[in-house]
């Protein structure tokens, strides 16, 4: 028998349920036979990322603060996928707003899971090459963003120093190395 199996779901009441996030509280029985009476699943958004390269070799990222972890993060600009829209859509949609930079070139790098323990999230990836500025960022009222440029050689060093913590998308960095988009001291 293969414990690689779906857990049965016995109940569930959702304890929580606004615009960017639903809690469900399940009831659940392992392939083992065991249950756990009390399993949280948190259902959001997927959200899409760009690796914005320009033709001079600097990588565009965003600077913000990120109050569950209480400090600012260095980040590929990114935001939630709207219901229907393509991810590339989204990807590109928010480097324009995030940035004021937008590409021509558009490559997709990965989706993955940014939690799969507990949430149903998924991260949509893309490496935009000649990305250049095109007029200014228009963040939403509750972004609060500052854009930089990095040689793009430079990542792993930023990685390195703490600057880059979102663990999701130093994944992506790390992958878009891997496939030969950038190159790391």
């Amino acid at each position: 028998m293969s414990l690689i199996r779906p857990w049965r779901v016995l109940s569930e009441q959702v304890i929580v349920e606004r615009r960017w996030l639903r809690l469900r509280e399940q009831r659940v029985q392992l392939p083992n036979g065991h249950e756990i009476d009390e399993f949280h699943v948190v259902d959001g958004p997927d959200w899409a990322a760009a690796l914005a390269l320009t033709d001079a070799g600097e990588v565009v990222m965003v600077r913000q603060y990120r109050h569950g972890i209480g400090v600012g993060s260095l980040e590929m600009p990114a935001g939630v996928i709207e219901p229907g829209e393509p991810s590339l859509l989204a990807a590109q949609r928010e480097l324009r707003e995030e940035t004021g930079y937008a590409s021509e070139r558009w490559h997709a790098l990965s989706v993955v899971a940014t939690e799969p323990a507990r949430q149903n999230v998924r991260a949509h990836f893309f490496v935009a090459q000649g990305a250049h500025l095109v007029g200014s960022s228009m963040p939403e009222q509750t972004e609060l963003l500052q854009t930089e440029l990095f040689p793009a050689r430079t990542l792993g060093k930023l990685i390195d120093a703490g600057e880059i913590v979102h663990g999701v998308q130093l994944g992506a960095i790390l992958l878009a190395a891997r496939r030969g988009f950038v190159v790391l001291d």
